[in-house]
């Protein structure tokens, strides 16, 4: 069983319509005992990390998430709540990755990063079972992670950044697979049977 992480702010409908599509039984929960019987946990967002990293604080859930050791999966904002720091709000994060998120600069690019881009994978990983090099997924965001030892795919936008980043049972997808197609789909399935 899935368990959605709600803090408040995060696109929650759209992931569990997702989660239906493959079969996945999922439920939604703030609350940390809840959550305690999910088998895996996905911790959406969509806003700002200043924002979301309060509420999650006010709910009793940031210490839960770092301490509970259950795989998971952030997506977009999610992803970036995982690092030590971002650069959005000046925002201490959840600590579970190193590194600070950071904002797109520069004059050839648009920011924010709105629509299909390529994930070009750098080393094996269990996320992209079945799927191709270079698939397209669905981006909409502003900040972005640094490559680092936790990048294990990239997408180009003024240069490359991290697009999924693993550390141990955690993963963290800067694009929307809950918007992604059949992909996105897939890389879920994948989350759910392979780490």
């Amino acid at each position: 069983m899935i368990g959605i992480i709600d803090y408040g702010a995060a696109n929650i409908r759209s992931v569990c319509n997702a989660l239906e599509r493959i079969g996945a039984g999922s439920f939604v929960s703030g609350d940390p005992a809840q959550l305690d019987r999910a088998t895996r946990l996905i911790l959406p967002g969509v806003g700002s990390a200043k924002s979301a990293i309060g509420m999650l604080r006010s709910r009793g859930l940031a210490e839960w998430i770092r301490l509970n050791g259950k795989p998971l999966l952030g997506i977009c904002l999610g992803m970036q709540l995982l690092y030590e720091y971002s650069d959005e709000g000046s925002a201490p994060c959840l600590g579970m990755m190193k590194g600070t998120i950071h904002r797109f600069t520069g004059n050839d690019i648009k920011v924010p990063h709105i629509g299909w881009n390529t994930v070009r994978p750098t080393i094996p990983e269990p996320l992209f079972s079945g799927l191709e090099d270079g698939a397209y997924f669905y981006f909409v965001h502003s900040y972005f992670a640094a490559i680092s030892p936790q990048t294990v795919a990239v997408t180009d936008h003024g240069g490359e950044f991290s697009s999924v980043v693993a550390c141990g049972n955690i993963r963290g997808v800067q694009f929307h697979p809950e918007k992604s197609g059949p992909a996105g789909l897939r890389l879920l399935r994948n989350f759910i049977e392979h780490c």
